[in-house]
């Protein structure tokens, strides 16, 4: 089935094309324009940036609401790339401005955009699979915690659900409007693209120095700038809201690298996928992030798993080596110095710390089945509950926030997506008969894999756009699967009709 735009294309065309050639050469048309340029002029010179806001919704914003409603296509994109800029959009902004709502009204757009497609085409044989089924049960235990009678504030469900539960809705978007193999390259190089931009702006942080506005948003907050300068140096972050979140998408933009380079592709294309992947892990380093450190050689040990050949185990080998001699040698680096210590974490005190914190906590949890209720602990949780006991508590691990939050039965659900999602995806990688589509399907498969190891001395998967992503790479690996058994089935006919 063709990704065809929601309604009648032919009667839309037709209409911008009479609009265009014979409406704008009427001279009604050019008074109110003319008209319309003064009123727009008007409203910016005596409202100044309210102005400047309500001309922009005019002029662009509707336009744009459009154009993610009816074309699925460039609306998945402009979450993508919403989703990547959003933190560093707002360091231009005044504080308090709801840059969130951007990326909210995005994922509702796309939703009724695709309520509006399943009107006509009433498909939903997309989503039976055993990942889409733990989706939705996982997605309805967040429904149920507004009514955890633990929970110390409902406000903090309400805003902790905008970025968890209606993001899970955007894996049934993907799935059903990723359609093809052209569409899927797409996305794959605007992931690649927006991670390079990504990498020059921790590039430019480190070696230049940041800029103006950088600076003044960083040091706007006392609190984070203690959290981010450590043995004087300071994490560089890039375009993200932390360097936890840089620091795992220049992980797994490297890990998307590397797995496209065993495609076949010309060999230009492979160096310079290899320059970006070893550019992706050097700026990596600047995010002074340990935990990202180690899913390197987690994701490249599964990747020698899946596909165990002479040529992928001289690359583990080598690989590994390569590792071990950053691990023991001597250095004055401060970057290797930091490297290093990811692979020792007993001599790392801020993992003993983290330890004894997740020691403290365990009574609590299992006395608690059902948790303290989604949002009780981080941001959300010191906004509205901030004399709980909870909202005081660091969580660092996401499996252990998952458990603080939604109690232990909450864990286990959410380990039992990540089981059913990993082993779903192995069965698709080894089924799939066309290569292109078994690569990508390999590629998100460590991908998910990083973000699973990743979860648990940080939070991996709560900031834009690394929950955008996991589940675009979830999507991507039942759409491969998708598209495998299309082509299979259109080739079986080719053959029975030749007979």
């Amino acid at each position: 089935m063709r990704n065809e735009p929601t309604g009648n294309t032919e009667i839309k065309q037709n209409f911008w094309k009479a609009l265009l050639i014979q409406k704008f050469s009427h001279p009604f048309a050019l008074f109110f324009l003319v008209i319309t340029s003064l009123v727009i002029s008007f409203l910016t010179y005596k409202l100044g940036f309210i102005g400047v806001g309500a001309v922009f919704v005019m002029t662009m914003g509707l336009p744009i609401v459009f154009a993610i409603t009816v074309y699925p296509e460039f609306g998945i994109c402009a979450l993508i790339t919403g989703a990547f800029f959003i933190s560093y959009i707002a360091e231009f902004l005044p504080s308090g401005v709801p840059i969130g709502t951007l990326m909210d009204v995005t994922t509702y757009l796309l939703i009724f955009g695709f309520f509006i497609k399943q009107r006509t085409e009433q498909n939903w044989t997309y989503f039976k699979n055993p990942i889409s089924y733990m989706i939705l049960v996982w997605l309805a235990y967040n429904m149920f915690e507004f009514v955890n009678p633990a929970a110390a504030s409902r406000l903090a469900w309400i805003y902790t659900v905008r970025t968890v539960g209606f993001i899970m809705l955007m894996y049934f978007v993907f799935v059903y409007q990723i359609r093809t193999v052209k569409f899927i390259k797409t996305l794959l190089k605007l992931w690649i693209l927006l991670d390079i931009l990504a990498g020059i702006s921790a590039f430019q942080q480190e070696n230049i120095g940041f800029f103006p506005f950088e600076r003044r948003s960083l040091y706007s907050d006392p609190l984070r700038v203690s959290l981010l300068f450590i043995n004087g140096h300071m994490r560089k972050f890039a375009i993200f809201s932390d360097p936890v979140t840089f620091s795992y998408n220049m992980v797994i933009g490297a890990l998307l690298c590397i797995v496209l380079i065993m495609g076949k592709l010309p060999v230009k294309r492979k160096a310079l996928l290899g320059f970006i992947a070893a550019f992706f892990l050097y700026v990596m380093l600047y995010s002074g992030t340990r935990a990202a450190y180690v899913l390197v050689p987690g994701a490249l040990s599964m990747l020698a798993v899946l596909n165990f050949n002479k040529r992928v185990l001289f690359f583990t080998l080598v690989a590994g080596g390569m590792l071990g001699i950053l691990i023991v040698m001597p250095t004055s680096n401060p970057l290797i110095k930091r490297f290093q210590t990811a692979f020792n974490p007993s001599d790392d005190a801020s993992y003993n710390v983290r330890a004894e914190n997740q020691k403290r906590i365990k009574p609590y949890i299992l006395s608690h089945p059902i948790g303290g209720g989604l949002g009780s602990v981080g941001v959300w949780g010191r906004k509205f509950s901030p004399n709980s006991m909870l909202a005081k508590f660091p969580p660092d691990s996401g499996y252990v926030r998952v458990a603080v939050e939604m109690g232990w039965i909450g864990l286990i659900l959410f380990c039992t997506l990540f089981f059913v999602v990993l082993k779903t995806g192995i069965n698709f990688y080894f089924s799939i008969k066309n290569p292109e589509l078994k690569n990508y399907c390999l590629a998100m498969l460590l991908i998910l894999f990083a973000f699973n190891i990743g979860n648990f001395p940080q939070q991996a998967i709560v900031q834009y756009p690394s929950n955008i992503l996991f589940y675009l790479a979830i999507s991507i690996l039942v759409v491969c699967k998708r598209l495998d058994n299309q082509e299979q089935e259109q080739l079986k006919k080719t053959v029975q009709g030749q007979y």
